[in-house]
């Protein structure tokens, strides 16, 4: 079952062959976490996908509240039997027509969910190990900040984790900088620092990441920075671990000869688990 454009589906949708996320990548996305027919974060959502939109330049529906999406979220996971606990993406996507230049600025969406087994965030105690990788580059510029359609960097990084028996890398800026992991925002405990990549360093405006922000500055035994990290860095740190909304925290285990605690990691979760 998938959404289009407000229209619940039974089967896959069939594309055009002219669709324009397709061929050029032209689109925007969000991946939400439903629990019990609520949406977790919702407005911090809402508002970095109509910032994304306008970004982009597409025309933002009239319909297009809050209200509306969030409704339009819930009746998805809902008709896919997974509103208790489901993982969603929300596709926007500019609608057919020209080549570079769009002939239009109108855009369609697409929704799709999918189950989680569980609604809470787990604490996971299992090995993982990353690595940096250095075949391509993040830009330091406003777009790589938003989630849009085009994650070939992530789709190359994740296949040379998987040959290389990683469970995950890290990204790089175009000046060597550290940005994020394959899937989230990447934060760095040393000493009584707690510093994640700032958005001027070009890592992703991660929902998870505003939340953990938060919640990190509430607790008065460390600094929380968001500042430049080196490669070099990691190497020095205490404690390494990935945000995104779906899986919450992720510790870190070892990079390279590196190997971390994860003491913060829990008590973090503890706390987001509590909020939510």
């Amino acid at each position: 079952m998938i959404n289009y454009n407000g229209e619940i589906l039974s089967s896959d949708l069939n594309l055009s062959n002219s669709n324009r996320a397709f061929l050029y990548g032209d689109g925007v996305f969000e991946t939400l976490k439903v629990v019990k027919n609520k949406v977790l974060f919702i407005e911090d959502h809402y508002f970095r996908l109509m910032a994304s939109m306008r970004i982009v330049r597409m025309q933002i529906p009239n319909n297009f509240t809050l209200e509306y999406i969030e409704e339009q979220i819930i009746n998805t996971a809902i008709a896919c039997n997974c509103s208790d606990a489901a993982r969603v993406r929300f596709t926007v996507f500019r609608n057919d027509g020209g080549f570079y230049l769009p002939q239009t600025r109108t855009v369609s969406f697409m929704i799709q969910a999918s189950s989680l087994s569980e609604g809470n965030y787990s604490y996971s105690d299992v090995s993982y190990e990353v690595d940096l990788y250095k075949d391509f580059f993040i830009t330091k510029q406003l777009l790589s900040t938003i989630k849009t359609t085009n994650k070939m960097i992530n789709v190359t990084g994740s296949i040379y984790a998987d040959e290389n028996d990683l469970q995950n890398c890290i990204l790089l800026n175009n000046e060597k900088n550290v940005v994020e992991a394959l899937n989230g925002n990447l934060f760095m405990l040393i000493g009584n620092k707690l510093i994640t990549p700032s958005i001027e360093d070009g890592c992703l405006n991660g929902i998870m990441r505003k939340q953990i922000l938060e919640i990190a500055k509430k607790i008065k035994t460390f600094e929380v920075l968001e500042a430049t990290i080196s490669p070099f860095d990691l190497q020095k740190a205490d404690e390494l671990f990935i945000t995104n909304v779906i899986i919450g925290i992720q510790p870190i285990t070892k990079y390279r000869k590196k190997e971390y605690k994860t003491d913060l990691s829990k008590e973090l979760l503890a706390i987001l688990n509590s909020l939510v």
